[in-house]
């Protein structure tokens, strides 16, 4: 293998190519793999002239497909819908579920060949693993056993529910006069009315079983998965419900070998886009940039206060694995390092490729320098007095009195070494010259050191007292 391709890059192809030839499955002939085929040929260009450096170009094809995903979503939201109800691994736990229905085919054949003869126009609908709700669309709720009577009076001309398809679910006819999706396939022959194309349009889009039954030509047909054959005799019609609707409990299993060789082309055709779009994505590989990173820290020990670090900075060297993500000089990108096990005094961290936070498709190749050095110390708390801090004087007629705070002490914590000699903490600047003895005035503590806090966040209250009582709150100290 060559070294540039990695186990997740096969792993990535792979995955990419089950999917698309999923989609391919399911849309191969509905109008809906005509837009995905327009798309593909759109997305290849746009990475071409990418690649080939044609900004405009490909700045208007990105700027167009951001457009044509909102219209698809718009247009193809049943498909999308079903699809999404394909790709589900749930569905067989709360969807509906393919069960053994107890079905009288014979009832149900004999109706539709005596419908043939006398040319009377009908389409039948078996539900089996697939819900049907979003296709068939404006529907009679009849929930009624099935009979030859009532299949003959919903499909005969001139009752109100024979115009539309009926639904058989569970055994029983739950809905008459519904209107299916048609088929968008342009190589149906001309013969084939609203009826044929009305059956193979919801068959493309769901593992229902359509029979339809020609007014024109007697016959009557059989739509499963996008293709309609012609039923000749009722056994036969007998014999493909029984199969389809209720097969074998034992169905006989492909090995991997036959699954992988059947549909042999469109897998090998679809492997090959994908792998050219894998390389057009990838043309950026091994492309690698130096970008300035931050250093920030978390999980300092409760019991001691980081003091300093050194350096604040680190110089990442970045790959690029991918031509979809952001280029590496214009990441804003950080190391976030763990100081969990960091003891007293000095500690030598080392920075790992996890402390960063990088997009997918972006590597980390070295980072320099590749350790930093903290200091830590102890944590202290300790109660200290506030000092009221006047600039000024006071007024002449309030020479008496003093500036006291209140709460007259509070606590901090901080660094043993810094706390050790503190002996009091200090408010904001006060004008003495516009005090007023009575007023209270609110004022912030300002922390005697960088790494020292104060533990109170409200404000203390500064009011003017007499220097008697000013000296015996100093005493109280």
């Amino acid at each position: 293998m060559p070294s540039f391709i990695r186990i997740q890059d096969i792993a990535d192809i792979l995955i990419m190519t089950f999917l698309a030839y999923q989609l391919y499955s399911w849309f191969r002939k509905t109008r809906a793999m005509q837009v995905l085929i327009g798309l593909g040929v759109v997305t290849m260009i746009y990475f071409i002239t990418r690649f080939l450096g044609l900004y405009m170009t490909s700045w208007i094809l990105q700027e167009l497909g951001t457009v044509l995903i909102v219209l698809i979503i718009v247009v193809f939201q049943s498909e999308i819908r079903q699809a999404l109800y394909r790709f589900s691994l749930l569905r067989h736990l709360f969807g509906s579920q393919r069960g053994q229905q107890q079905t009288s085919f014979q009832v149900i054949v004999e109706t539709l060949f005596d419908l043939a003869e006398k040319r009377i126009g009908a389409i039948l609908v078996f539900q089996r693993g697939e819900s049907l709700a979003d296709l068939m669309l404006n529907g009679v709720q009849l929930d009624c056993a099935i009979s030859a009577q009532i299949l003959e009076t919903i499909f005969t001309d001139s009752t109100p529910l024979h115009d539309g398809a009926a639904l058989i679910k569970d055994g029983r006819i739950a809905v008459a006069s519904c209107h299916l999706p048609l088929s968008a396939n342009p190589n149906l022959p001309q013969f084939y009315g609203t009826r044929h194309r009305a059956a193979l349009g919801l068959s493309e889009r769901t593992d229902s079983v359509v029979a339809v039954v020609s007014e024109e030509r007697g016959e009557v047909s059989l739509a499963v998965a996008g293709e309609l054959r012609r039923i000749a005799c009722r056994e036969e019609l007998v014999a493909a419900l029984e199969g389809l609707i209720n097969p074998p409990s034992e169905v006989p299993r492909l090995t991997i070998k036959e699954r992988l060789k059947s549909n042999l082309l469109p897998k090998t055709a679809i492997l090959l886009l994908v792998t050219i779009f894998w390389a057009l994505i990838t043309t950026r590989q091994g492309q690698i940039a130096t970008v300035t990173a931050p250093v920030s820290f978390h999980g300092v020990p409760d019991e001691l206060v980081l003091v300093k670090s050194s350096p604040e900075e680190v110089d990442v060297q970045l790959k690029s694995l991918s031509s979809l993500v952001t280029e590496p000089a214009k990441l804003d990108i950080g190391a976030d390092v763990d100081l969990s096990e960091i003891r007293e005094g000095q500690s030598t961290i080392r920075i790992k490729s996890s402390d960063f936070k990088l997009p997918s498709g972006m590597e980390i190749v070295n980072v320099s320098p590749s350790a930093i050095k903290v200091v830590a110390e102890k944590k202290l708390r300790k109660t200290v007095p506030v000092r009221v801090t006047l600039k000024g004087r006071l007024p002449p007629g309030l020479a008496g009195y003093v500036a006291v705070s209140d709460p007259a002490k509070v606590e901090i914590e901080g660094p043993a070494g810094q706390v050790e000699r503190i002996d009091g903490i200090g408010t904001e600047d006060i004008d003495a010259a516009h005090l007023v003895s009575g007023r209270e005035y609110l004022k912030n503590l300002l922390p005697p050191q960088r790494r020292v806090i104060v533990m109170r966040e409200d404000p203390v209250t500064v009011k003017l007292v007499s220097r008697r009582a000013g000296r015996k709150r100093l005493r109280s100290y």
